[in-house]
């Protein structure tokens, strides 16, 4: 982000943008989802506002893209700071397949191993993973403030530093295209949009949440307000501590914060921090993985899905399955590229959806002007039509930046319309009931 739009203050600004373009975001879909508190949350609203065709392409490419490259660039990224744990240790093994001559590295078999026990603790009841994921949240929260609170407090930083630019930067992996005016502003967007990104996730699992009227507006709204706070707190103390040359230059393999703690509490305080980190993003991995599934299953009932997802356990009334399907398409992503490539496919792909979804408020808002709406979002209609404008440039300035990557995911996409196609002409064209295996 810092090679994106060069100054600290423009870092900061971006998540202070990024913060309230998501919380525009979120109060809309605080509404949407206390009005349809269903499984599959952005599924239901896409599908009930603009057909079932849509519904399945949305639920097509997250489930395919979005999703499942979320999952492999969070455990990809997990992978990464445990080889910072082991001093490069993980990146330089690799293991021969039997019989052949071809070898695997340490780290992707890293990763598929963490999105399999994520997986596997998923399968539980949702009570459990539940409080799993309350516990690796509290951890998180607690990382983020103590790397602030540390930096400020502990180590030798300057204010100075805030009137500096970044262009020196080695910028490792920044293309040329993203770099200064308002197309590095939007690819930093992006990246400020895939930290945020979560606040939509929580409608997926609407359908589990006990008095969805009042808990699914609080925990929307009320989430992004206490993680941006965090994201501009750690921000300010990143670029206190580092000059931003400096942060710019650090290589795709390592991490802001664990630079910024090896400041203060020497190298092998670095390892520990990279550990802490590690355990940060697996909660989150154990997060997308529990919430990500709901839409496979709620298509699969709905008729225009592989149908075997369409089934709940008998005993933990979880969607194993689908679980299981998404844990396995997201190991054969580990192995399919880099982290940022994964991320940025699945970012594109999500806004895209985000905007139509978000666009239905005012669908539903004509159609069902009787109905009992629950909770109503604030500064409706101005809120999301800031949002909708905002994120509509974000998608067009992707393209203009990463063409490449805009039409993979637009490949991605378009590549289910021939499975929409046979599921429909089978004759699936009303919700089948969810089932036990």
């Amino acid at each position: 982000m810092t090679c994106n739009v060069g100054t600290p203050g423009m870092v900061v600004t971006v998540w202070v943008v990024g913060g309230l373009l998501s919380l525009a975001g979120a109060l809309t879909y605080a509404e949407l989802a206390a009005r349809m508190p269903r499984a599959g949350g952005e599924y239901v609203f896409i599908r009930e506002a603009y057909g079932r065709l849509w519904g399945f392409l949305y639920g097509w490419t997250r489930f395919f893209v979005a999703s499942t490259g979320g999952l492999a660039g969070l455990a990809a990224g997990f992978a990464i700071f445990l080889n910072i744990v082991s001093e490069g240790a993980l990146g330089q093994r690799a293991f021969v397949l039997p019989g052949s001559h071809l070898s695997i590295g340490a780290l992707p078999l890293v990763a598929s191993a963490a999105i399999a026990i994520v997986t596997a603790v998923n399968c539980a009841a949702v009570a459990v993973g539940g409080r799993i994921a309350s516990v690796l949240a509290t951890l998180k929260v607690t990382l983020v403030l103590g790397v602030g609170i540390g930096a400020f407090t502990l180590a030798r930083g300057d204010w100075a530093h805030f009137a500096m630019s970044g262009a020196a930067g080695a910028c490792d992996g920044v293309a040329a295209a993203a770099r200064g005016g308002f197309a590095g502003f939007g690819a930093a967007m992006l990246g400020a949009m895939w930290a945020y990104n979560g606040w939509n996730e929580v409608t997926y699992v609407a359908g589990e949440v006990k008095d969805p009227q009042r808990n699914l507006p609080l925990a929307i709204v009320g989430g992004i307000g206490i993680i941006a706070t965090l994201y501009v707190f750690a921000n300010v103390a990143y670029f206190y501590v580092l000059a931003p040359a400096v942060l710019a230059g650090i290589p795709a393999s390592s991490a802001v914060a664990t630079e910024v703690v090896a400041t203060f509490l020497g190298p092998a305080a670095a390892g520990v921090m990279a550990g802490a980190l590690a355990m940060s993003v697996f909660g989150s991995l154990q997060i997308v993985s529990l919430v990500s599934a709901r839409i496979p299953y709620a298509m699969a009932t709905d008729g225009v899905f592989f149908p075997f997802m369409a089934r709940l356990s008998p005993r933990t009334r979880v969607p194993i399955r689908a679980l299981v399907a998404q844990a396995a398409w997201g190991i054969v992503l580990v192995f399919s590229g880099s982290y940022d490539t994964i991320t940025d496919y699945a970012i594109f792909a999500v806004l895209m959806f985000v905007i139509l979804a978000t666009a239905s408020i005012f669908v539903f808002r004509r159609r069902l002007t009787d109905a009992d709406r629950g909770y109503r979002m604030w500064g409706y209609p101005v809120v999301p039509i800031l949002f909708l404008m905002v994120a509509g440039w974000l998608v067009v300035n992707t393209v203009v930046t990463t063409p490449g990557r805009a039409i993979a995911g637009v490949g991605f996409m378009l590549l289910g319309l021939p499975f929409y196609w046979y599921w429909t002409r089978q004759g699936r064209r009303t919700p089948i009931a969810a089932a036990s295996p």
